[in-house]
């Protein structure tokens, strides 16, 4: 049996992964790999006991191996766990709860086991219930591993050695005001909005008069990959207008901000108003805490639609009666627990004190987000806006030599990215906030070569 003990020295372990485990399975930090064996709230502990903040990982939503979820799983693990074609409690009264936290139109739900399978699903769906092809999605953006996923994320065919844009797919702008086609420099807040909506009305003219036809328009809520971007206010409301008058739909996927990651709603959605109401919600990742489990929430309509073909939907594992048990424990501590307020202290915490930071390190050339979904741009000239690669690379190995585990992303990987455990607190917030600074202030006061020191580690483009 597998225990939280080390059974192979790390060499050793590193020699097996290579020999037995596929190529493209990168790790984080891949020069010198991190071997953890152990996690408990906002830590992770490696072989030798070090202890390491843990700033990135949004799969353990409510804390590492949260004891209320472990018992929750183990309990019903000990009644049953069988095949979801089974009439069974848990799921149904867990599809009712989840429900409950969105706008009525979205009342059914289909579970699967990944946030892939779900966007994969979401997918089929609106292309049956439309009756046309063509996707509409954000450049750099990413929605899963699957086939039918790599092909509308750019973030993955636009690669070396990937297979390039299809021609069922249009790729729109991201509506980032900081480095994007229409910035904050030049307008204002609603004329980037309405720039940005006025692309994707432009591509769905351009697929209906292909002849493909928009079926759906897809986006996370706020974007992860393309670094940490949070869309201008009213950009989604606009967009799902000009989508529904071509005759598309809208898909909301929230893998990786739903579930109160952004503190004042449930669903990263809701921050583009009241009126914003996709078709279509994926969500995944926290949904179990790590335990795979997802969903795919849609309205009656597209369920309906979906359903006429007469061909079964069948998931084996999906919604099975451990996977509900353990996504209800989630609710219940996000709840209990007030994460969601503590997401919304803790982040505005951490946006005033980077940007009190930003008045002393001329590198911070952008701090944005909500929640605990936050980046942290980082530039060699504000005025320019010239991203900072090397420096953050740089930065982000440091701060794993002071054993705290954050990010870059983008597609200039400048971007500190941060989404932690919702249950990440004040004096985690100040540990982060004080080991950034020092080497931030190293760098200044060394005058260090961060592209010089990340080259000699080959770590430049390695992504983390």
């Amino acid at each position: 049996m597998m225990t939280g003990k080390e059974k192979l020295a790390k060499e050793e372990t590193l020699e097996l992964r290579k020999k037995h485990i596929g190529p493209s399975c990168k790790l984080f930090y891949k020069d010198d790999p991190i071997k953890i064996l152990r996690a408990s709230g906002v830590y992770m502990y490696d072989e030798q006991g070090c202890r390491y903040l843990d700033c990135i990982n949004n799969v353990c939503h409510v804390g590492h191996c949260n004891p209320y979820v472990v018992s929750a799983a183990m309990q019903q693990m000990l009644v049953l766990n069988t095949n979801s074609r089974f009439l069974h409690d848990n799921v149904v009264l867990y599809a009712q709860r989840l429900l409950s936290y969105f706008p009525k139109e979205l009342c059914v739900c289909y579970f699967v086991n990944s946030g892939s399978e779900a966007n994969d699903l979401a997918l089929r769906m609106a292309r049956t219930h439309t009756g046309k092809k063509d996707v509409i999605t954000l450049n750099h953006a990413y929605h899963g591993h699957l086939s039918s996923l790599i092909d509308i994320s750019p973030y993955k065919f636009n690669q070396p050695g990937g297979e390039g844009q299809r021609d069922w797919v249009h790729v729109a702008s991201v509506p980032d005001v900081y480095r994007g086609n229409y910035t904050d420099k030049d307008y204002t807040l609603d004329e980037c909005s309405e720039k940005y909506a006025d692309e994707v009305k432009q591509l769905c003219d351009k697929a209906n008069q292909q002849g493909g036809g928009v079926s759906l328009f897809v986006a996370e809520s706020m974007q992860s990959c393309g670094g940490q971007i949070v869309f201008p206010p009213g950009y989604l409301c606009r967009v799902y207008k000009h989508v529904r008058a071509a005759g598309g739909v809208c898909l909301a996927d929230e893998v990786q901000v739903g579930f109160g990651r952004v503190g004042s709603h449930m669903w990263a959605f809701q921050t583009q108003g009241d009126d914003v109401v996709p078709d279509i919600v994926t969500l995944g990742k926290p949904m179990g805490n790590g335990h795979p489990v997802s969903v795919v929430v849609t309205t009656r309509d597209i369920a309906d639609s979906f359903g006429a073909t007469g061909i079964e939907y069948f998931n084996t594992f999906g919604g099975n009666p451990v996977s509900a048990t353990i996504a209800d424990a989630v609710l219940d501590v996000i709840e209990n627990d007030k994460l969601r307020e503590n997401a919304t202290f803790i982040g505005n915490y951490l946006i005033q004190e980077f940007n009190s930071m930003k008045q002393k390190h001329d590198i911070i050339g952008d701090v944005r987000g909500q929640g605990m979904f936050l980046g942290v741009d980082l530039v060699k000239d504000r005025e320019t806006r010239t991203p900072a690669t090397a420096e953050a690379a740089y930065i982000n190995q440091r701060l794993k030599e002071e054993h705290v585990l954050l990010s870059c992303d983008g597609p200039h990987r400048n971007v500190l990215k941060f989404k932690p455990p919702l249950v990440f607190n004040l004096d985690n917030a100040k540990e982060l906030l004080e080991k950034v600074d020092k080497i931030m202030t190293e760098m200044e006061t060394a005058e260090c070569d961060a592209s010089a020191v990340i080259a000699s580690k080959g770590g430049a483009k390695q992504k983390m």
